[in-house]
């Protein structure tokens, strides 16, 4: 019986083991093959450095033949000034205390002064009882890595520099819409005789054009007029009625010093202008002011177009609203209905003009409106320090609100300071 081979029962044994040894001469020079063409570079060092091996792929890299680089150069003889420098203070103690450092990044010397960017792996080899024999080296290219890093770098600069040029445009930006918001509200507020006049205006967003306005002025030597409003919208377009709504009522009160008769020509001009298909609206409050009959004393008139009514704060700790019924918001009807409301103020009183943004603001958890009813007590207590001190508490509590305060606020108020306590002489 005719003994087979377990590799192979089909063949006698001696060509059997001629094939073996073809089979272990071809995968030896395949693997050297593989080595020298690897699509990476290899070498193998010496513990001293010195270079032992290396591929045929990190030799054309770098330019160099084999006989000038083979026992005759160290591993940092190839690197760059900053890369050895690098290897000798951080890569070879490493690697001397680990064994192995993986994807180091350095920069090869190669021929005609070019710099190779690099990931560098190294292995400590060691022998059966533990000692340290060579150092393999796997070195990939990262040329294509460093260009897209230095791409990358230079798209984050661009959009750095886009950034820093869109905060700028933006600053300038809220410049222009800050000039343009102090434009629709008078500098300071005039003086009145006898009066004091108190104002403040918060701006919910730096970046929007609000539409609250305000504004006082004389209507001859004896009376002064004096409103308050809010326009719809935001932007632009508001800033545009803004204006268009300051000016108009101004040129009403100086033609008829009726309030009602102000709201009336001013509803005229914004239904006339802006029917069409872009409807422009607003609310306010108009009054005026005049010496009463009583000395120290000033009588009031106001009509309410829509707006939010005037709250009274009287010396003796008492407020309460000034009810303005029938008023409708200005804009919107052809020939809408305006009425008037009377008040006296005396000394240490104080008439409150504001829009809804303060009454509107959300507080507590859950977020609730802010309303007239929690208006009037802050306000309630607050009545014996005159406009000034009116408004500065109104400021702080708007300040209080946070980001529960999403809309404009203009607040005006006016009043009759309490006559000083007189002193009686000594004698």
């Amino acid at each position: 019986m005719m003994c087979r081979t377990a590799q192979n029962p089909e063949r006698p044994e001696g060509d059997q083991e001629a094939t073996d040894v073809a089979f272990s001469t071809l995968l030896e020079d395949t693997a050297e093959e593989l080595y020298e063409s690897a699509p990476c570079g290899y070498l193998s060092t010496l513990m001293d450095g010195t270079i032992a091996k290396i591929n045929q792929t990190l030799l054309d890299w770098l330019g160099l033949t084999r006989e000038a680089v083979v026992g005759r150069k160290r591993f940092t003889d190839l690197l760059t000034v900053g890369g050895k420098l690098y290897h000798e203070t951080h890569f070879a103690p490493l690697l001397r205390m680990q064994g192995k450092i993986s994807e180091i990044a350095l920069e090869l010397k190669a021929s005609g002064g070019r710099r190779l960017p690099v990931l560098v792996t190294s292995t400590v080899k060691t022998s059966s009882d533990g000692e340290p024999m060579l150092i393999r080296t796997t070195v990939f290219d990262a040329r294509q890595r460093r260009a897209y890093e230095t791409e990358l770098l230079r798209e984050r600069q661009v959009a750095e520099e886009a950034r820093r040029q869109a905060e700028a445009d933006r600053e300038r930006l809220r410049e222009a819409l800050t000039v343009l918001q102090q434009s629709l509200l008078p500098d300071t507020l005039p003086a009145v005789p006898g009066m004091e006049a108190a104002s403040y205006y918060h701006t919910a967003s730096i970046d929007r054009l609000g539409g609250d306005f305000y504004d006082l002025f004389p209507l001859d030597d004896r009376r002064w007029a004096f409103f308050l409003g809010d326009v719809c919208g935001k932007g632009p377009q508001a800033a545009a009625v803004t204006s268009l709504t300051r000016y108009t009522l101004r040129a009403a009160a100086l033609l008829d010093a009726d309030p009602a008769a102000a709201l009336n020509t001013l509803n005229t001009v914004l239904h006339e202008r802006f029917s069409g298909g872009d409807p422009r609206y607003c609310t306010a409050i108009v009054g005026v002011m005049e010496p009463g009959a009583t000395t120290g004393t000033t009588d009031v008139r106001i009509a309410s177009g829509g707006h939010p009514p005037a709250l009274v704060l009287r010396a003796g700790g008492r407020a309460d609203y000034l009810p303005t019924p029938g008023g409708l918001l200005v804009g919107i009807l052809p020939d809408p209905h305006f009425t008037s409301a009377e008040t006296t103020l005396g000394p240490g009183d104080t008439l409150l003009l504001y829009t809804d943004g303060l009454t509107e603001a959300r507080t507590g958890t859950p977020r609730e409106l802010y309303g007239e009813d929690a208006l009037r007590a802050f306000a309630a207590d607050h009545t014996h320090g005159g406009p000034q001190e009116l408004i500065t508490a109104l400021t702080g509590l708007l300040d209080g609100f946070g980001e529960g305060l999403d809309d404009d606020t203009a607040l005006l108020a006016l009043g009759i300071p309490q006559p000083l306590p007189v002193t009686r002489s000594a004698n």
